[in-house]
């Protein structure tokens, strides 16, 4: 695809209400995704290079650097996926911190091969915390939201 057609392509989606566009010509695919701002696009930090330290002030800084378990029940993703906390770009997210949930009320969604997973709260309580950002990656059994 030459240039001047990917410009174009790209100058399309940036001025319409689309939010993605992907076509294929031939052996080759272009796919255009438009970010909003309120869903920002992965960023990629470059790798920390550290001093060597003395075995000692390693372990510490091991200990330091390990998140405390949180108290409460973790609500885990079933997949490898992208979690998005809202149903769409624009609208409000299924939970806030410190709201109730009841059993089976939807949390977020997790995408994965182009299919929106409802991920719903397997216990009634309280969000005592939410542990993933809108639109990052997330694991299989990586705990999503902490319910108390």
């Amino acid at each position: 695809m030459d240039l001047r057609k990917l410009k174009t392509l790209i100058d399309l989606v940036a001025e319409s209400g689309i939010a993605e566009l992907e076509i294929t010509e031939g052996e080759g695919k272009v796919r255009i995704v438009k970010f909003s701002p309120a869903v920002p696009p992965f960023a990629v930090a470059p790798p920390a290079v550290a001093a060597p330290a003395p075995a000692a002030a390693t372990a510490a800084a091991e200990v330091a650097a390990k998140p405390a378990v949180p108290e409460g029940h973790l609500i885990k993703s079933p997949m490898v996926g992208t979690f998005y906390r809202s149903p769409n770009p624009g609208s409000a997210p299924f939970v806030e911190v410190g709201q109730s949930v009841k059993e089976g009320e939807p949390l977020c969604l997790i995408e994965a091969m182009k299919l929106l997973n409802e991920i719903e709260s397997d216990k009634a309580g309280v969000v005592k915390e939410i542990l993933v950002e809108n639109g990052e990656p997330v694991e299989f059994g990586q705990p999503l939201f902490v319910i108390g």
